[in-house]
């Protein structure tokens, strides 16, 4: 029988310096995904260049995602996530040349927009690596039993970041103005760091010179595929979220819809994290404990309707509930994901399977970020947002038809 005592699990030390190191880094990366939507579109007024900032960061993240397992299996574990972190800040960092010396250096909108895009491009190759570090640790700090209490934890730590981010990030652009809030995201950066230096060290349990890079890329890849339940669970999530990508256009809904400027921006872009953070508190307490797979796909579906419900709306409100229900619904499904992957893989290649699921997440967040620019630009932001919620639609429909395993998951 799996327990779950959240409290229990808390009071391991090293799994409480994880998660707080993981909070003060999502913050920073949801107040920096924030400010990139918002300074791009006062840049450039095109809904097409927010789609483009996805689209530069996932074609490294993705391309280095299956080598980044192969990494992060074969080597120490605190080393990486630390040297992830400095190259955060290292490469957040150029970006003040343009935010403190745009008036100095006569940068125009445009050079400051592709500066940025070629930013982006190398924190996506580091992103690849920190991504799946994290949740490839905590098997290692907690007990099985506890795992699904820590996979739930770990989850509630990166909504309460992330709605802190995002709506910290509206303010303080408002506030405050781009520049000071760069210098903010990699103070938390920095921050974070010093909580993972606590951690103790996590070698691999293989020998270098026995190691085919290309063999064990691919075990993580054929494991995947063998296992319908996590196979479905992520082809579910990733387009699902490719085309439910409807917060890469609250930056246009904000300023052009609903019309309440870069405040009520950062409370909108928020949302749908604060209902994810409400419904995992509530997992936290009172946990799913059977027909996991049918949760899922209903929950996937009615994340759908509510993306259509927020591309129709007008007021305000109504957009918020409409994102935050989304949020709820997003918010189980991940609890639900995040479980089946971690207790259907083996320690031994829980970084190249984390890895493969990494390119799921990215594929479907920056993917559905460009998909959601480019069909705004072909259809119109409306319209686009709508397509968006009603393919989400159709495939929950599909894959509840056509994998039975995924249907009838139990843990």
């Amino acid at each position: 029988m799996i327990s779950f005592t959240p409290l229990q699990t808390l009071k391991n030390v090293e799994f409480r310096n994880l998660l707080t190191g993981r909070f003060f880094i999502v913050l920073a990366f949801r107040m920096l995904a924030t400010l990139l939507g918002w300074w791009v579109y006062q840049l450039t007024k095109d809904p097409f260049s927010i789609g483009l900032i996805g689209l530069s960061e996932v074609i490294p993240a993705v391309s280095c995602a299956l080598y980044a397992g192969h990494v992060i299996d074969m080597n120490e574990k605190k080393r990486l996530l630390l040297i992830c972190n400095y190259a955060y800040i290292f490469l957040i960092g150029l970006l003040l040349i343009p935010a403190f010396f745009n008036v100095e250096m006569h940068f125009t909108g445009h050079q400051i927009t592709y500066f940025i895009y070629s930013v982006i491009f190398f924190t996506g190759i580091a992103r690849a690596f920190i991504g799946p570090i994290v949740p490839s640790m905590i098997p290692k700090i907690v007990k099985k039993d506890n795992l699904p209490n820590a996979v739930t934890l770990n989850q509630a730590t990166f909504l309460i970041s992330s709605v802190c981010g995002h709506a910290a990030g509206g303010f303080l652009i408002g506030y405050f103005g781009v520049k000071w809030t760069l210098v903010v995201i990699i103070s938390l950066i920095l921050l974070a760091s010093l909580f993972f230096f606590q951690l103790n060290k996590q070698h691999s349990e293989y020998k270098k010179e026995n190691i085919n890079v290309i063999e064990s890329m691919k075990e993580g890849i054929s494991y995947i595929l063998k296992t319908k339940e996590i196979l479905g669970a992520l082809c579910l999530d990733m387009f699902a979220v490719l085309f439910g990508g409807a917060v890469a256009m609250i930056p246009v809904y904000a300023t052009d819809i609903l019309k309440v400027g870069a405040e009520g921006f950062g409370l909108l872009n928020a949302a749908s994290d604060i209902g994810s953070m409400c419904i995992i508190t509530i997992l936290s307490v009172v946990p799913l404990r059977k027909n996991q797979g049918k949760i899922l796909l209903a929950v996937v579906t009615g994340f759908g309707l509510c993306i259509i419900g927020f591309g129709l709306s007008r007021l305000y409100w109504l957009s918020f509930f409409f994102l935050m229900i989304s949020g709820m619904l997003d918010g189980i499904s991940v609890v639900i994901r995040g479980t089946i992957v971690q207790l259907k893989t083996p320690d031994n290649i829980r970084g190249r399977v984390l890895s493969v699921n990494s390119i799921f997440i990215m594929s479907s967040n920056e993917m559905g970020q460009f998909e959601s620019g480019l069909m705004a630009k072909m259809l119109g932001v409306v319209r686009s947002v709508v397509f968006g919620g009603t393919m989400t639609v159709l495939v929950a429909l599909t894959v509840g038809t056509t994998n039975k395993k995924l249907r009838k998951m139990q843990y």
